[in-house]
């Protein structure tokens, strides 16, 4: 029943606490940069303005790409809060991505077609670490199942602060933040107008922030499962962490300059191997 009732709180309330992290992440980010900034709600008044605009799509594939795109989003976040297979959920997680890039793809803008390209490097840079991340956990609680990690008595992280830190890199990709906003960016810095989303708009442009959304907290549900246990003093000790992450990501977004394509393969396998591969070999030899 539990179970159940985090599968509907998430797929209900997500899109919601999605945009008011969106939102907050705009205004931290004004205030950093000595701007007033919009106000927290301003993400649900870009949503609305979007679906009231005339539906004008590049090619009619594009618009059910990126339904398809939102669908695996949700699949993959409901197994999660519903306490299945994270191996499974991440790769879930992925094949969204690649829907992603075949929207991109559809089209032939050469910005859109050269943010596709680029969003498929960033696969090949987080990918790896995420697939240490769902071992580690395994490892460290015996199970790949969510539903067992969130029981274990000692909290992951206790075991894996190296793929936590890992993660915390890897993690900016898939938020779209500097340094690795090569495809698309939430900041007009991008020198290809914006990449992957060029030839969005109305609500085909919608339902990519809406996955974006659910995306955001797919993420940090996947940090929060590093500090949970079966203590119940570690769910808001969870929430708590998760939002100084979410800061620090915000930070690290507005005090950094956009890498190149290959500094990011670079840096991404560099950071995989030096905290994932290393945390996992410990976790490997104290079992």
């Amino acid at each position: 029943m539990n179970r159940a009732v985090l599968v509907i709180a998430y797929l209900v309330l997500a899109p919601a606490i999605g945009g008011l992290m969106d939102g907050f992440d705009r205004i931290v980010s004004a205030r950093m940069q000595r701007r007033r900034g919009p106000c927290l709600m301003q993400p649900f008044y870009d949503l609305r303005k979007l679906f009231s605009k005339q539906m004008l799509a590049v090619n009619n594939v594009q618009l059910l790409l990126n339904l398809s795109y939102l669908a695996f989003i949700v699949v993959a976040g409901a197994m999660l809060f519903g306490g299945m297979d994270i191996l499974m959920c991440l790769f879930i997680l992925s094949t969204a991505d690649i829907f992603l890039v075949m929207a991109a793809s559809s089209d032939s803008s050469p910005f859109a077609n050269m943010g596709a390209s680029r969003e498929m490097v960033q696969m090949m840079a987080y990918e790896p670490l995420t697939l240490l991340v769902a071992v580690g956990f395994y490892l460290a609680a015996g199970s790949f199942h969510v539903a067992d990690i969130v029981q274990a008595p000692v909290s992951a992280v206790v075991f894996m602060p190296g793929m936590l830190v890992g993660l915390m890199f890897t993690a900016a990709i898939k938020m779209r933040k500097s340094p690795f906003d090569l495809s698309t960016s939430h900041h007009a810095h991008q020198e290809m107008v914006k990449g992957i989303t060029t030839e969005m708009s109305g609500a085909t442009l919608a339902i990519m922030n809406i996955a974006e959304y659910y995306e955001l907290v797919l993420i940090f549900g996947i940090f929060a499962l590093f500090f949970v246990n079966s203590s119940w003093y570690s769910w808001p000790a969870a929430i708590l962490l998760c939002l100084g992450i979410y800061f620090l990501e915000i930070l690290w977004d507005n005090v950094s300059a956009r890498l190149k394509w290959s500094q990011v393969l670079s840096s991404c396998w560099i950071v995989s191997l030096l905290t994932g591969g290393l945390n996992l070999l410990i976790l490997m030899l104290i079992q």
